[in-house]
């Protein structure tokens, strides 16, 4: 049988390593937890890492460890939330204590910002300060959301159980939007690509040909003239253009920034073609899974409401559904306060109707943020199989252009010379 290096928490904390022989990895884990101890790796010995640089998975029950080569300077981020969820969830269902869980983060903790903000809450916790209301006082690291769902696990005495779900959350919510960054990616990247190919092909490859057409003058064919005219201006002002363009782009980026900038383009993106239509379903996407995750773990309803409409990056959009609220405070049905918006489609009004009929409206809003989540999806690669032709199209055009005006130029100084 392999031997396996192992380290392990136990139940007053400490963090002991050793190492041990089972037939696989899932004995080995099932050999510490019957000694009552938590796996924080387990690994095989030979060829393997030491268990404390030892990679983890917390789908496979293993708390993951953050690399302690991390640059010390680096700030708190939602990654090292989403890890610390895992971890503490895991710990907790262990049945390790509140407090001992958290000594387990410190030591384990290679960020020293995360240290500090760990140790922080274990204080509030020992000082008999509710966890909820330790993680209220981070609330760059901690929102209303995760706030409030910390808070339904205490009253209802499953914190380790609610924090899972919280961590399956905000996985689910993290790779939404890693997908749409990473959807974009290669658009970003050929649109890249075109620009630098036109810039090279007037900047540097067309004035190559000046000398050869200057002597033709008005003899030139005009196409010729018009990207002989773009080459002289590039050549000549092409720094100071870059420098415009990026001045403007800086510009425009601040504007953009700026709350009556962000209310122009919030107030038009949506209306955009083909993308409107994906934001609007991702930001319901986001909305119903934070309703449906809020009011599955006991969260009140009106509270779960206003918490769930913040998650919503479009200032139009949060307004329509931030207008919903007073309507379900008069007695309005969800579903027909929902209709009022004039947001959700038939889909989201009918399976919201069916999850208010039966009681379990908060799954049934889940079920809705799956589809739309797999409409996003869907439409991303669809937006994408149109749009990269059509940039390809655009740059095969753009460069063929330049191309045919100095071959017709070339042909024109035969013609002449003949």
């Amino acid at each position: 049988m392999p031997d396996f290096h192992w380290r392990a928490a136990q139940a007053d904390a400490q963090i002991i390593e050793g190492q041990l022989q089972a037939a696989t990895l899932s004995q080995a884990m099932q050999q510490l937890r019957a000694q009552h101890m938590t796996p924080l790796s387990v690994v095989e010995a030979h060829g393997a890492a030491s268990p404390r640089s030892a990679p983890f998975s917390n789908s496979g029950g293993l708390v993951a460890l953050r690399a302690g080569n991390r640059l010390k300077s680096k700030p708190i981020t939602q990654p090292d939330i989403l890890a610390m969820t895992g971890e503490l969830s895991i710990m907790l269902k262990a049945g390790l204590s509140l407090d001992n869980a958290l000594r387990v983060l410190i030591g384990m903790n290679a960020k020293p910002a995360m240290t500090v903000m760990t140790q922080a809450i274990l204080d509030d916790v020992k000082s008999g300060i509710p966890f909820s209301r330790a993680l209220a006082r981070h609330p760059m690291q901690f929102g209303d959301f995760y706030v409030n769902m910390v808070r339904s696990g205490e009253a209802g005495g499953q914190l380790g159980s609610v924090l899972e779900r919280l961590n399956e959350h905000l996985e689910r919510l993290r790779a939404l939007r890693e997908s749409v960054v990473s959807a974009a990616i290669y658009p970003a990247i050929l649109l890249s690509v075109a620009v630098l190919s036109v810039v090279a092909m007037l900047g540097f490859v067309v004035p190559q040909f000046e000398s050869l057409f200057k002597e033709m003058g008005d003899a030139l064919p005009a196409p010729t003239r018009l990207i002989m005219s773009i080459g002289h201006v590039f050549t000549q002002y092409g720094v100071f253009i870059g420098i415009g363009l990026a001045l403007m782009f800086w510009l425009a980026r601040i504007w953009l920034r700026s709350p009556s900038g962000r209310k122009w383009w919030q107030a038009r993106a949506l209306r955009l073609p083909l993308l409107g239509p994906l934001m609007l379903k991702y930001d319901l996407t986001l909305f119903a899974r934070s309703l449906g995750t809020l009011l599955g773990n006991g969260v009140p309803l009106l509270s779960a409401f206003h918490i769930a409409t913040q998650t919503v990056a479009n200032g139009n959009l949060r307004n329509a559904l931030e207008g919903v609220i007073p309507k379900v405070k008069e007695g309005w049905k969800v579903v027909d306060a929902l209709e009022s918006s004039g947001i959700f489609e038939p889909l989201a009004i009918n399976l919201v109707k069916v999850g208010e009929e039966t009681g379990r409206i908060g799954p049934m809003l889940l079920e809705l943020a799956r589809i739309f989540n797999r409409d996003v999806e869907t439409g991303i690669k669809r937006m994408l199989t149109f749009l990269e032709p059509v940039l390809i199209l655009i740059l095969g055009m753009l460069i063929a252009s330049i191309i045919v005006s100095i071959m017709l130029g070339i042909l024109s100084v035969n013609d002449l010379a003949a």
